[in-house]
């Protein structure tokens, strides 16, 4: 009986030292290599933030809610890890705006050009694709227009977003462009359900 207990004591101690092992090479793997340095802006899983801390078993990631999420090493390793500072603080940045049918489409794909234009975090010098705007669909109520635009620095995301959405609602209000809000049409039917 007591053989029977020590193995299964050390059957579960080595699938628990398995992990300890896994995450402690994981670590060196991390260290030398590289993949993910401390600062750099990442997405694992569902976790995305800044590489707060970097250890032999666990790295730390604080959310941009300012919460710290620990990732096991071996997580890093064996799962796709995006990483927006990598090789590059260089980044693409996205903004989506639907403005209302009727619209001059080809003014509204210029004034999102000016507005990528004239802020100074976009690159425009030619060493990544230039500023462009897709007509992206016909809208429920609303066509639907995506600015692309590459940054200098990807952690400024946010900010150049901010900015470029208060230089979009400027120039479209100076120039009578419209962005609509989903309207519903409701039909009430008189005598519904009397006897």
């Amino acid at each position: 009986g007591l053989t029977v207990i020590i193995g299964a004591l050390s059957v579960g101690i080595g699938f628990g030292l398995q992990n300890v092992v896994s995450n402690f090479i994981s670590g060196l793997i991390l260290m030398f290599e590289k993949p993910i340095k401390k600062g750099d802006w990442i997405l694992v899983g569902t976790t995305e933030g800044y590489v707060k801390k970097i250890s032999i078993r666990s790295t730390i990631v604080q959310t941009f809610d300012r919460a710290d999420v620990i990732v096991p090493n071996s997580e890093l390793i064996s799962n796709q890890v995006i990483n927006m500072m990598f090789d590059d603080q260089r980044g693409r940045l996205r903004v989506s705006v639907g403005v209302a049918y009727g619209s001059d489409t080809n003014l509204v794909m210029q004034l999102l050009l000016d507005a990528a234009n004239s802020h100074d975090q976009v690159i425009t010098d030619g060493s990544t694709p230039e500023p462009r705007v897709i007509f992206q669909a016909f809208g429920d109520s609303s066509l639907n227009f995506d600015l692309l635009v590459h940054l200098k620095d990807i952690d400024m995301k946010m900010r150049v977003r901010t900015d470029i959405h208060l230089m979009i609602d400027k120039a479209f209000r100076e120039n009578g462009v419209e962005i609509p809000f989903p309207q519903r049409d409701i039909h009430l039917k008189h005598g519904v359900g009397k006897s």
